[in-house]
């Protein structure tokens, strides 16, 4: 694995990808929908929000920085919109987040999946990579390809697809096409968000569940991220993030890694942003599973948290990252926040300075850990 820079990505201290969305970006997507302001005004306040957190991120010393996906209200949903065969529908139930309840926007097919060479966030990777300096690298974020397949959102293949295979199949060409597109314009690292397999996680503990069925679509996760992943090129960083759920400070998902390990473990991507913030997330004891041994792979110990204001001593995180050292080489271990910090537009409830405060810690513990950073 090669990179524009001498280090490797993932880096040591990293960035999941959102962060908080200001009043004026806000107040213009509100403009925006009620008609007060043009497009092309909304798109001036996004850029101009956009190249003050760059520069944020790169005052701090960041290796890859996002744009915080400031041009999304969505983590996955303005994503799979923009795929061809893809719509926007009401879906009337808010996502079950613990304590709080999000808007009802969702995805379902309306025709074949495919490959959309205007899809819009080609457009706002380039903007973001115009303000990126060498040395460092822009990361783009885009859901799973599972975020596709899984639920209600594929209710109707049947109308466009004799199999589920043949789905399945048109879904990771998809996926591939549009991240060689990526590649085209110049990205170099980009990760894949997925709550599938915590969602899994909840379903295969559950004795009441159809085991049989969560298992195939496990089985079927693995499938499809690999071929999407096939074939990339050589000097492309391709993560996941494994979420949790993330919406004002709430979650969806809990319980450890157990169930989902030996499927995470077949996963081809160069590393794993894994949430360890809090006992909601488990231990450690499957984490060689999940590394399986690869020594190309890094796993990202997300144990700073993105939810809460208060910041977590500096020798916590580094006793606790000499205890995943127990399980996986120091070498093939990175430190980030548990999660993004703004999964959606209302993000969670912290300021921004706390945020920037977050990733300091990230950084700093970082190179405590990893002196020759």
């Amino acid at each position: 694995m090669t990179n524009t820079t001498t280090l490797q990505a993932p880096f040591r201290y990293d960035v999941v990808g959102s962060l908080l969305r200001p009043a004026s970006l806000k107040q213009a997507h509100a403009q925006l929908a009620a008609g007060a302001i043009t497009a092309d005004q909304e798109l001036a306040v996004q850029h101009a929000e956009i190249k003050r957190i760059v520069a944020e991120q790169l005052k701090l010393g960041l290796h890859a920085v996002t744009d915080g996906e400031f041009s999304r209200s969505w983590w996955h949903l303005d994503f799979l919109w923009g795929l061809t065969g893809v719509g926007k529908y009401d879906y009337h139930q808010s996502y079950r987040f613990k304590g709080d309840h999000t808007r009802t926007d969702n995805a379902e097919l309306v025709g074949p999946v495919a490959y959309n060479p205007d899809h819009p966030f080609f457009e706002a990777f380039s903007y973001l990579q115009s303000l990126v300096p060498d040395g460092v690298l822009a990361k783009q974020t885009i859901p799973s390809p599972t975020m596709l397949f899984r639920d209600n959102r594929s209710d109707h293949w049947n109308q466009f697809y004799d199999t589920w295979d043949a789905y399945l199949t048109a879904v990771a060409q998809a996926y591939h096409a549009t991240i060689v597109h990526f590649y085209d314009l110049g990205c170099r690292y980009l990760q894949l968000d997925d709550t599938t397999w915590a969602f899994l996680i909840s379903k295969l503990n559950d004795p009441h569940a159809d085991r049989d069925h969560y298992t195939q679509l496990a089985q079927d996760s693995v499938r499809v991220i690999n071929a999407v992943l096939a074939d990339l090129p050589a000097d492309l960083t391709v993560t996941t993030h494994i979420c949790r759920g993330n919406f004002k400070s709430t979650y969806l998902f809990s319980g450890g890694y157990d169930v989902v390990a030996p499927y995470l473990g077949q996963l081809n991507y160069d590393g794993l942003f894994l949430e360890y913030d809090n006992q909601r997330a488990g231990n450690f004891d499957v984490l060689d599973q999940i590394w399986n041994g690869d020594v190309h792979k890094r796993i990202v110990l997300g144990l700073v948290t993105s939810k809460f204001p208060e910041l977590e001593k500096a020798s916590d995180l580094q006793a606790r990252i000499q205890a995943a050292a127990t399980k996986v080489p120091l070498e093939n271990l990175a430190l980030s926040t548990q999660c993004g910090f703004a999964s959606t537009e209302e993000g969670n409830q912290l300021t921004e300075a706390q945020q920037w405060a977050k990733l300091a810690l990230v950084i700093g513990t970082a190179k405590d850990v990893w002196p020759t950073i």
